[in-house]
């Protein structure tokens, strides 16, 4: 067997996340996703939902994080692959397609031929809880598998923070920042090793059939992670 520490980044995330799937350190997260599995959605009720943790997704080589919350109860937790089957993910697949980070718009099931170039993506928390609000010890539970992901993806340089959630959390383990920058869409800071963190509304329902956030809006912070990563001529 490859030792660790001679393994790709690709293998390490593929072990890694095998690890996250078997995950049961919150009893209510586990009470919760596995109860949404069972009882479904009407319009899933012939599908088997994932009903556990959910690992990030993307390219190892990855220059660009995306981070967002947690799995939605009858997306991710359902198809097993964050941000795949819901709206939310419609707004963010089509974005990172329209800026050049994937190969296609949509993002239906975890084989529908997705794949995204040069962007990973992941949630602070792994497993979909209720309201979509995890506790701080759950938060806290989670967090060294973030501090793992992130120590394998070590060619990141852009952070794209989706609410301040996520904004707080990417602080957290890439900063801390003192004083501490205050989020709000198309912020922009600095954080330490030369890596830069922009924030954008959470691509939620509730951001995007209000108007919170628009298409253009999202599309602006990920063509300014677009510019951040490509070198001045």
């Amino acid at each position: 067997m490859t030792p660790p520490d001679l393994m790709t980044p690709g293998n390490q995330l593929e072990l890694l996340n095998r690890a996250v799937i078997e995950c049961r350190r919150c009893p209510r997260l586990v009470e919760w996703r596995e109860r949404v599995a069972r009882e479904k959605r009407a319009a899933f009720r012939d599908q088997v939902y994932w009903g556990r943790p959910v690992p990030g997704f993307g390219d190892p080589a990855a220059r660009l994080l995306v981070l967002g919350l947690a799995p939605a109860a009858h997306g991710g937790n359902r198809t097993g692959r964050i941000f795949t089957g819901d709206r939310s993910g419609e707004w963010l697949f089509a974005s990172l397609w329209r800026t050049g980070f994937a190969n296609q718009p949509t993002s239906i099931s975890r084989d529908d031929g997705l794949a995204l170039t040069d962007c990973y993506i992941t949630a602070p928390v792994k497993c979909a809880p209720p309201a979509n609000q995890p506790l701080p010890q759950e938060r806290a539970s989670c967090a060294p598998w973030l501090d793992q992901e992130l120590a394998v993806l070590d060619t990141i340089r852009v952070v794209v923070a989706l609410g301040g959630f996520a904004w707080d959390t990417a602080l957290r383990h890439l900063g801390p920042l003192r004083p501490k920058p205050r989020f709000t869409h198309g912020a922009e800071t600095a954080l330490p090793a030369g890596r830069v963190l922009l924030g954008s509304f959470h691509v939620s329902q509730q951001n995007t059939n209000t108007g919170r956030l628009t298409e253009p809006m999202l599309d602006s912070v990920f063509l300014r992670a677009r510019q951040l990563l490509t070198p001045s001529a």
